[in-house]
């Protein structure tokens, strides 16, 4: 699977799934759904804790990924956005780790098969989601001790590597880094996954997303789009791109830069637009379709999905038009 990838890669746009949160938010899922029978003792609220999701509504994930692969979705992410021993500290469930992704990607695997099984032709992909965690390694969160930092990078690498090592037994067939915000963080997570696969003699195509997070056109740690792809590009990735915080318009001129600048597939996944005052998503999905329309004419990408507020009905038209256009070259 691992070089099969790279050879679809060479003939056409692969497309990405949509949002997770936003296909978990319409199920409307109590506290005492979120905790199953398994944690209803559980010393703190778990709600909102979608990653635990995979372990109490293992159904519904399932659903929500079959869903995507059924509108013509390549490549799935794993329900494991914040499944670190740090993300999960949040909810008293650093124990859950390794079971949580490790039944995520089995989870997000049974269903790529299936699909896979149903046309041979269109084999489909599971990425290992590897969120940014929310601490960061390079700033201080205190405003009146700027030297102060919440996690160390020896740190980072120990949760990562936990979390790299269930994904993998789980059967991811990518790794995704994704959201990243923190090059220093991604830094970590990156070291992490060639410590795990050197360890286990394997290789795995790894991506890289990053987040700009408002019109200075830099992540929050401050770096330019150029100077992003320069800090991350020390490993054969199999991508790089950019996702989230942006709608589709104003990602693009980003993108546009990040491809001429990189010799890997590039990758984007932007949000529905921005979120109106209630957080919520007004662009419709043909809005989304027209505006993805124009990565694909300037052939600025290779593998195009959705983030925040993107659905099913996002996807399907972004993957039809997505097949009107051949990928770009690498430089």
């Amino acid at each position: 699977m691992n070089n099969l990838i790279y050879k679809i890669l060479e003939k056409r746009i692969l497309v990405l799934d949509g949002a997770m949160g936003t296909m978990i938010q319409d199920y409307k899922f109590s506290e005492s759904d979120y905790r199953g029978s398994r944690f209803k003792d559980h010393k703190c609220s778990v709600k909102g804790n979608n990653d635990l999701l995979s372990l109490t509504q293992p159904k519904a994930i399932k659903t929500i990924h079959e869903k995507y692969l059924e509108v013509g979705a390549d490549i799935i992410e794993t329900n494991t956005f914040s499944s670190t021993s740090i993300g999960m500290a949040d909810y008293s469930m650093e124990s859950l780790v390794s079971e949580i992704n490790f039944e995520s990607a089995r989870i997000a695997k049974q269903a790529a098969l299936k699909y896979s099984k149903k046309n041979s032709e269109k084999p489909r992909f599971v990425a290992g989601s590897i969120g940014p965690t929310n601490r960061t390694a390079s700033m201080s969160p205190d405003v009146n001790d700027p030297g102060f930092r919440a996690v160390t990078f020896d740190e980072l690498v120990e949760a990562y590597s936990e979390q790299i090592n269930a994904l993998i037994d789980g059967g991811v067939d990518i790794l995704l880094i994704e959201t990243i915000f923190d090059t220093l963080n991604a830094k970590a997570a990156l070291f992490a996954v060639d410590s795990v696969l050197e360890e286990r003699s394997i290789s795995v195509p790894i991506m890289i997303s990053g987040t700009i997070t408002d019109a200075s056109g830099r992540t929050l740690s401050g770096q330019t789009v150029e100077a992003f792809v320069n800090s991350l590009s020390h490993l054969p990735l199999l991508s790089i791109g950019l996702n989230c915080a942006l709608g589709a318009d104003l990602m693009l001129p980003y993108l546009k830069r990040l491809s001429r600048v990189t010799d890997f597939y590039t990758s984007a996944f932007p949000n529905a637009g921005l979120p109106n005052a209630f957080g919520e998503y007004d662009q419709t999905p043909e809005e989304m379709r027209d505006l993805i329309k124009e990565y694909l004419e300037s052939n600025s990408v290779n593998i195009i999905g959705g983030c925040c507020g993107t659905t099913p009905e996002y996807i399907k038209l972004i993957a039809e038009e997505a097949s009107k256009f051949k990928p770009r070259k690498l430089n």
